[in-house]
């Protein structure tokens, strides 16, 4: 269940923390002809950076080698369904080799024949600019009450938040792309 205090108080670290829980988020270039696609991101709330690992030779890997630090979109669903964000910024090849020791596992492995060192492998760096946010509580009964509610009095239910976002240019994983 999402918390709205912290989505209304601490919406970076909330957005961080679930991002941190989603397997898989849909991923796409601001570029005409490019479709989202679902990409498991790599999350370190600290730098405050989502990565991915891609292939060279794949539609995102390509496009990104052809236009470095494209302009990018990622379409977050909460594993529960009670938050919702999208996310805008841009997409770059990340250069920093220690990155792919860091979040390397055994799901990621299996993608790549030659491991770490295969030729085709390309970690991409999400630099977040601005994000909206839905976020609701997920509790059945709340909603009814608030349904309840509103049919009585007129007024909209209160069934969660709306916010947006925007990072401070002054974020680590931003002041490397600089």
């Amino acid at each position: 269940m999402t918390d709205l205090h912290k989505t209304r108080h601490e919406p970076i670290s909330q957005l961080f923390d679930i991002l941190d829980d989603t397997h898989a988020v849909m991923t796409g270039l601001d570029k005409t002809g490019h479709s989202m696609q679902p990409m498991a991101p790599q999350v370190d709330e600290d730098r405050r950076g989502i990565w991915f690992y891609s292939k060279r030779d794949s539609d995102m890997g390509a496009a990104i080698a052809k236009h470095p630090a494209s302009r990018a979109r990622i379409c977050l669903i909460s594993p529960d369904h009670d938050y919702h964000a999208c996310i805008s910024g841009t997409m770059s090849e990340e250069s920093d080799k220690s990155l792919i020791d860091k979040f390397w596992s055994a799901p990621v492995a299996a993608w790549f024949e030659d491991g770490k060192d295969d030729a085709n492998l390309v970690l991409l760096r999400f630099d977040a600019s601005e994000a909206d946010i839905w976020a609701s509580s997920g509790s059945a009964i709340r909603f009814a009450w608030e349904i309840a509610k509103a049919n009585v009095t007129d007024e909209q239910p209160d069934v969660g938040e709306k916010t947006h976002i925007v990072f401070p240019a002054t974020a680590p994983a931003q002041q490397a792309a600089q």
